[in-house]
C-alpha cells in the first residue's frame, strides 16, 4: 500500500508560515495535483513529503507508517525536479541507473529497468547521449525516466513542464497522464497551471496562504468552487463575480435576481433562502449566451474588447459596474462600443456570500 497522508502539517521558516496546519489524504494509486499560486506553499508541502524539509508540527504518513522522522532514502520516494536535475557528466543510461545503483541492485536489474523506463518514455535510441546533446523534452523524459526507474511506489513531481514550450508541455501532459495511469503510482503533483491541474489530476487541491481551500475533482473545483479565490483562480478565463441580489415575486412575478446592467427570472426553490442577503453570483463565460436584440430576461452590456481564439471568440463586456468575460462562438464579431444583450444560465450560477466569500450551500 502506498497512501499518503498529511495530518495537521505545518511548516514555517522564521516568521513565514509555508505549510498551515494542512490535512490531505492520498489513496494507493491516486493521482492528486496540487494547485496555486506562487508562494502558497504547494513545494513545500511536496518537500516535506518527501523528507528534505523538516515539518514543525503535525505528521506525515506513508502506507499507514509514521514516516514524520524518517530520513529521505528510507521513505521509498521518487521525485522529479522543475530544473530536471539531470547529471551533465552522465549519459542518459548512467542517469536514469543512478537510483538504482545508490540501491545496489545487481547489474542485471538495472540494464532491465533502464531499458523498460526509457521505453515508455520513447528516448531508448538516447541512451549513450549526454545532457548538452539533448533538448529540453528530452532531459524532462530521462528525469521522469529516472524516476520511475527506482520502481518507488510514491511519485512527486515539482512542476515538471514549466520550463518547456507549449506544444511540448501539451504533448508531455497526455503522456504522462497515460504512463503514470498504467505504473498506478501514487502521484503527487505540483502545479501552478490551471490546465496541467484540471486535465490530468484524478484530484486537485488548491492551496492559497499555506492552507488547502477545496479537494475535489477537476470538474467539481471549475463548476462548484469552494470560494471567490477558487473561482477567480480556476479557469481561462476566471470565473465572473458580478454583485447581485435576489428579490423574490412581487403582484404575482416570479423571483427574479438583479445586477448591473439589468434583472433575469430565477426559478431556484432556494431564491426565499437567497432574499435579501448579499451575495456575489458567479457565472462561468461560456454559460452566459451572447443575444443581438434585446428581450425578457436578458441584461445589457456594452462589448469592450474581442478576442478571437479561434474555437471561440472571448468578449470582455460592461454590464452596468461590473466587467465580464463572455464567451462567443468563432463565427461572431461584434464591434467594440456596440451593445448586446446576456442571458445568465440559472442553473450554472455559483451563489457566494460577499462577507466571508464563500460559497453557499443552501437546502
Amino acid at each position: 500500500m502506498a497512501e499518503v497522508r498529511f495530518e495537521a502539517v505545518r511548516k514555517a521558516f522564521g516568521d513565514h508560515t509555508a505549510v498551515d496546519d494542512v490535512d490531505l489524504a492520498v489513496a494507493d494509486g491516486e493521482f492528486v495535483v496540487l494547485l496555486g499560486p506562487s508562494g502558497c506553499g504547494k513545494t513545500t508541502l511536496l518537500r516535506c513529503l518527501a523528507g528534505l524539509e523538516a515539518v514543525d508540527a503535525g505528521r506525515v504518513l506513508l502506507g499507514g507508517t509514521d514516516a514524520t522522522a524518517l530520513p529521505p532514502r528510507k521513505r521509498g520516494i521518487a521525485m522529479v525536479f522543475q530544473n530536471y536535475a539531470v547529471f551533465p557528466h552522465l549519459t542518459v543510461f548512467e542517469n536514469i541507473a543512478f537510483g538504482l545503483r545508490m540501491q545496489k541492485e545487481p547489474k542485471d536489474v538495472v540494464a532491465e529497468q533502464v531499458a523498460s523506463s526509457a521505453s515508455l518514455l520513447h528516448i531508448e535510441e538516447l541512451l549513450d547521449r549526454h545532457p548538452a546533446q539533448l533538448s529540453g523534452g528530452q532531459r524532462q523524459r530521462v528525469a521522469v525516466a529516472r524516476a520511475i526507474a527506482a520502481r518507488s511506489e510514491v511519485l512527486l513531481m515539482d512542476e515538471p513542464l514549466s520550463n518547456l514550450d507549449a506544444l511540448l508541455r501539451m504533448e508531455m501532459r497526455a503522456e504522462l497522464k497515460r504512463l503514470l495511469k498504467d505504473l498506478a503510482l501514487t502521484t503527487l503533483y505540483v502545479t501552478h497551471d490551471q490546465v496541467e491541474a484540471l486535465s490530468m489530476g484524478d484530484r486537485v487541491a488548491v492551496m492559497r496562504d499555506g492552507r488547502i481551500v477545496q479537494v475535489d475533482s477537476p470538474l467539481a473545483v471549475y463548476d462548484r468552487p469552494a470560494d471567490m479565490f477558487v473561482g477567480s483562480f480556476v479557469g481561462t478565463p476566471p470565473m465572473n463575480l458580478l454583485d447581485a441580489s435576489v428579490v423574490t415575486g412581487v403582484d404575482g412575478a416570479g423571483p427574479e435576481v438583479r445586477l448591473g446592467g439589468g434583472s433575469f427570472p430565477y426559478p431556484g426553490a432556494d431564491a426565499d433562502a437567497l432574499a435579501g442577503r448579499d451575495l456575489v453570483l458567479g457565472i462561468r463565460a461560456e454559460n452566459i449566451a451572447v443575444h443581438h436584440e434585446p428581450g425578457p430576461g436578458l441584461v445589457q452590456a456594452r462589448v469592450l474588447v474581442l478576442e478571437p481564439l479561434g474555437a471561440q471568440n472571448l468578449l470582455t463586456v460592461q454590464a452596468g459596474d461590473d466587467t465580464l468575460r463572455v464567451a462567443t462562438r468563432a463565427d461572431a464579431f461584434p464591434a467594440p462600443d456596440s451593445d448586446l444583450w446576456l442571458g445568465i444560465d440559472p442553473a450554472h450560477v455559483r451563489w457566494m456570500d460577499r462577507t466571508s466569500r464563500t460559497a453557499l450551500t443552501l437546502a
